[in-house]
């Protein structure tokens, strides 16, 4: 399968930051998507845990099946849902982050998390829209962004996502549109393992059409649905997954979790030999 690598020197340079700073943190705020909280972890979670106490938000909880979504939060300690477009979980998340906070001075964090499960609308919403970036402060590293707002001194991080992660972590994040498809193949690629995952684990109604044993002939159906024709009344597969992924991301097609508390990671999936898509 083809497969692009994806780390950016943004990413590479935001990692050695955030190790340098975290001694000089009061708090690390993790963000996860809460469909996947497992897959959508960030890479830099467990040594930066080791250093400083971790307050999780699980995102876009309008978008996850309430009833899972449930077990997650009984299951994971100083964990918050939220749905951040809405501000809903906001007050919570403050309220956590100021426990932290020293008699002395403002509470120092970093928010961190893989791209787009909200890390920048949380950094955003704390910071509030008045605030501006800070500099020479004593005792803190330089050269990075941070934002004073309301007795927290915030800093910014870029989304990072884990250079040596297995294929199937890619896999799965570009479900979530947390990943380029281009990382694993592109699109139909993309959405033709979907298919499996779906049908595998019993979520088949997240599929708009009635799924066929054939993830391919399945997605040749949802592109007909979707009008992904070309020339001689054909298919193009390349739009069709990508218009499937993105009704399926969007919660279009219905709320999910992938995962669930004690159970397999969805990046650890893997279709049968025999049923292999490509």
């Amino acid at each position: 399968m083809p497969r692009t690598v994806w780390y950016p020197g943004h990413m590479a340079k935001g990692t050695r930051k955030l190790k340098e700073l975290a001694e000089r943190l009061d708090v690390i705020v993790e963000v996860r998507d809460s469909r996947a909280p497992l897959s959508t972890s960030s890479p830099l979670i467990k040594s930066l845990a080791k250093i400083k106490p971790v307050i999780r938000v699980l995102s876009r909880k309008d978008l996850a099946d309430p009833e899972k979504l449930a077990l997650w939060m009984n299951a994971v300690k100083f964990s918050y849902s939220a749905d951040l477009r809405k501000r809903e979980g906001l007050s919570q998340i403050r309220r956590a982050i100021m426990k932290f906070k020293p008699s002395h001075r403002e509470v120092r964090l970093a928010v961190v998390g893989i791209p787009n499960v909200g890390k920048s609308l949380l950094l955003n919403l704390l910071a509030g829209k008045s605030s501006a970036t800070v500099g020479n402060i004593p005792g803190v590293t330089k050269s990075v962004s941070w934002y004073r707002n309301e007795g927290m001194l915030i800093v910014d991080s870029p989304g990072i996502l884990d250079p040596h992660a297995k294929e199937g972590a890619h896999m799965v994040l570009s479900w979530l549109g947390c990943a380029k498809a281009e990382v694993v193949g592109g699109w139909e690629n993309s959405a033709l393992m979907l298919v499996k995952f779906l049908t595998h684990n019993d979520m088949a109604g997240l599929i708009p059409v009635e799924a066929d044993e054939s993830p391919a002939v399945t997605l040749e159906i949802i592109g007909r649905k979707y009008g992904c024709l070309i020339s001689g009344g054909r298919v193009n597969m390349e739009l069709a997954g990508q218009k499937f992924i993105e009704a399926f991301s969007s919660g279009r097609l219905g709320k999910f979790c992938l995962e669930i508390p004690g159970g397999e990671k969805a990046v650890d999936f893997k279709p049968d030999e025999a049923d292999s898509v490509v």
